[in-house]
């Protein structure tokens, strides 16, 4: 009866993909039109936004992609992955562990940071001056969210993380080629220039801040920016995970057996 709702093939809707035997269709568009014709870059925007973009977006987003694979077995995402694969586990339960892992404080900062971006964006569109403005919303977020600014700042790069000067020359030459605004990059530095002066020394934007520019240059929403850091972090993940499966090892935990942790509880008992 036409109009009458399916209890089966309604349960699920979706836009993304439609198939049938011997046809699949991605966003309205054949896969066997896609395949050899767009990059992997291209086909996570058709998939997450729904179009194709301009080969200059597309080259742009492969660009953050890129930059945030790897950071090294200290990066707790790497590490649990390497870890997991001497407990015995393949590289799909590797990179599940590694991804779990990502969220708030390991991996969530670049979804922060495009949410601050935008704070500051918004404030400016109400006609406050973009170093006001960034000031004030800097207030904002250590008073309403952490007294962490998300994207700047970093542990092991200092005075500056080498992806991020990188990046923004990337997002300067888009800008003027007129693929992005530029407005974003801008946002950016003047969060790096405030929070300059206010510590009286360098305090770096990183690969989150960095990334969080392309993004919010190329108008992907802010949890988006943790879904694109996800994938691209995956890539290490897998390679870290292979290498562990290669050299081998047998329940490997975050320090040799040699090293011990710290007890502070009662009836220490006494080492030599």
């Amino acid at each position: 009866m036409s109009g009458e709702r399916n209890d089966v093939s309604d349960w699920w809707t979706t836009s993304i993909i439609d198939m049938v035997p011997g046809q699949i269709r991605m966003r309205g568009r054949p896969i066997e039109e896609l395949i050899g014709q767009v990059t992997f870059p291209q086909m996570i925007w058709l998939m997450t936004r729904g179009d194709l973009p301009s080969d200059a977006e597309a080259k742009l987003l492969e660009c953050a992609l890129v930059a945030a694979v790897d950071h090294g077995p200290q990066a707790p995402s790497i590490a649990v992955a390497r870890m997991a694969v001497t407990c015995g586990l393949g590289l799909n339960g590797a990179m599940a562990s590694a991804v779990n892992l990502l969220d708030d404080v390991h991996g969530g900062a670049g979804e922060q940071a495009v949410e601050l971006y935008h704070w500051i964006a918004d404030a400016v569109d109400g006609g406050t001056p973009l170093d006001t403005a960034a000031g004030e919303m800097i207030d904002t977020w250590q008073r309403e969210r952490s007294r962490f600014i998300p994207g700047f700042g970093h542990r092991f790069h200092k005075p500056e993380d080498p992806r991020a000067p990188r990046l923004l020359g990337l997002v300067d030459e888009a800008a003027a080629a007129g693929v992005v605004s530029g407005r974003f990059a801008h946002i950016g530095r003047a969060i790096q220039t405030t929070l300059n002066q206010r510590r009286g020394k360098p305090v770096p934007m990183n690969i989150d801040g960095a990334t969080a520019v392309i993004y919010a240059e190329l108008g992907f929403a802010a949890p988006l920016a943790r879904g694109l850091f996800c994938l691209s972090r995956s890539v290490g993940v897998v390679a870290h995970a292979w290498e562990q499966m290669t050299q081998g090892g047998r329940n490997k935990g975050p320090t040799p057996p040699a090293y011990r942790w710290t007890y502070d509880g009662p009836n220490p008992i006494e080492r030599s």
